[in-house]
C-alpha cells in the first residue's frame, strides 16, 4: 500500500492518477484492511485531494461488488442511490417513489446504512426504524423476502457488503466524503439494469456518465437533485444527465412544464415525519407539493426504465396507482413482510 501512497500523497501538482489496476489493488488492500488504518485514512484524504478518476472510482466499485452478496433472483428493476450521509431539509420522495414503481411493475431497490458523515442527515434505514422497522430486522433473507411479495427491496448496505462495516470506524473519525460514498451506491445488489443516481455538483456530471457507462448499466439517469439525492426537485428545475447507449447528454427536468410546479412548506422533518408525509402521498392526502414531487419522480424513472413512452404517459400512470389504491397496497405489502416472523416466508434461492 505504501507505494501506491507515494503516488496519491505528493499534494495537488504532484500526485499521480492510479492506473485502474493499480487502483484495484489498493481497493483490496482498503477492503479486506490488509492496510492499516493509518494507510486507508491517508489513502481517503490523498485521494479526496487529487480527485478520484473514472478508472479507480470503478476500480472501488467492482471490487466492492465482490465482497457484496449481490441477488439475480429479482426480476430486472431500477436502482435508486441516493446519499448515505441522508437528508436535513428536504422530503425524501424517493421512499415513497419506490412503492410507486413496485406498483406499476417496475421492481425498485433501495439501499443505505446508518447515516455517514459529512452530513448526518436523516437516511433511509431512520425512516425503516420509524416505520417499526428495527435495525436488527434488516437481515438479507427478510429484505428479499419483502422483496417478493411487493418488488421493493431494501437493503441495508453494510450487511450486504460486510468490509463497509468494517470500514465504518474509520470513515466516522475523518469526517469527510471518501470514494466510498460513490461507491458504496454502486454495489448494485438486485444486478438493476437500470439506476438513478444523486449527486451534489454539476462537476461531477461527466465523469459519473463515463463511470455509469463502463458499469455496463441499459440506462442510466443522474440527477442533482434536493441535498445530493436522485429527487427531482417540485418548486425548480432539476439538472441531469440522461446515460443511454454509451453516450450521454444533458436534460432539465422543469415541472412547470407539466403543471407541476408547487411550494414546498417548510417542515422540521424528523423520520417520523418523512414516513407519515410518504404515507399521506400514497393515500392521496398529501401536500400538492410533496404528491406531485412523487410523481414526477415515479414518471421520470418509469420513462427511464421503458415502461412509458413519455414522462406525460408516465404521470397519468403513476396518479391512476396512487387514486386507485394499488401505491398503497404495494406498501402496505411490503411493511407487513418486513415485519412478520421470517418462517412465514416461503424458501427462495439468491
Amino acid at each position: 500500500m505504501i507505494h501506491l501512497l507515494k503516488e496519491v500523497a505528493r499534494g495537488k501538482r504532484g500526485a499521480r492518477d492510479l492506473t485502474y489496476g493499480e487502483a484495484v489493488e489498493a481497493a483490496e488492500a482498503i477492503l479486506t484492511q490488509r492496510a492499516t488504518p493509518a494507510q486507508i485514512g491517508a489513502f481517503f484524504i490523498a485521494e479526496r485531494v487529487k480527485m478520484e478518476t473514472v478508472e479507480e472510482l470503478e476500480a472501488f466499485v467492482q471490487v466492492g461488488r465482490k465482497y457484496t452478496l449481490r441477488t439475480d433472483s429479482l426480476a430486472p428493476g431500477i436502482d435508486c442511490a441516493g446519499p448515505y450521509d441522508g437528508r436535513k431539509s428536504s422530503f425524501i420522495a424517493t421512499f415513497a417513489v419506490a412503492f410507486l414503481l413496485a406498483a406499476a411493475g417496475l421492481p425498485a431497490t433501495l439501499h443505505g446504512a446508518a447515516s455517514l458523515p459529512p452530513k448526518r442527515g436523516i437516511v433511509l434505514q431512520d425512516l425503516l426504524q420509524a416505520a417499526g422497522i428495527e435495525a436488527a430486522e434488516l437481515t438479507r433473507e427478510r429484505s428479499l423476502h419483502a422483496a417478493r411479495r411487493s418488488g421493493v427491496l431494501y437493503a441495508s448496505t453494510e450487511l450486504w457488503c460486510p468490509p463497509l462495516a468494517s470500514l465504518r470506524p474509520i470513515r466516522e473519525q475523518l469526517g469527510m466524503r471518501t470514494v466510498l460514498n460513490s461507491a458504496e451506491k454502486l454495489l448494485d445488489v438486485a444486478t438493476s439494469p437500470f439506476i438513478v443516481f444523486g449527486v451534489y455538483h454539476n462537476t461531477v456530471f461527466d465523469r459519473l456518465a463515463r463511470l455509469l457507462i463502463k458499469l455496463g448499466y441499459r440506462k442510466a439517469l443522474i440527477v442533482q437533485g434536493a441535498e445530493g439525492s436522485e429527487d427531482l426537485f417540485i418548486d425548480r428545475p432539476t439538472r441531469t444527465y440522461w446515460v443511454e447507449n454509451g453516450e450521454f447528454q444533458l436534460q432539465v427536468y422543469d415541472p412547470e412544464t407539466y403543471g407541476l410546479e408547487a411550494p414546498v412548506p417548510e417542515k422540521d422533518w424528523t423520520p417520523q415525519e418523512q414516513v407519515a408525509v410518504a404515507e399521506e402521498v400514497l393515500r392521496g392526502e398529501a401536500d400538492l407539493a410533496f404528491t406531485n414531487q412523487v410523481l414526477l419522480n415515479g414518471a421520470a424513472r418509469l420513462h427511464l426504465a421503458g415502461r412509458v413512452g413519455s414522462l406525460e404517459e408516465g404521470l397519468y400512470a403513476c396518479k391512476a396507482l396512487i387514486d386507485g389504491g394499488e401505491a398503497l397496497a404495494t406498501y402496505e405489502r411490503w411493511l407487513q413482510a418486513m415485519k412478520e416472523p421470517l418462517q412465514a416466508a416461503a424458501p427462495f434461492s439468491s
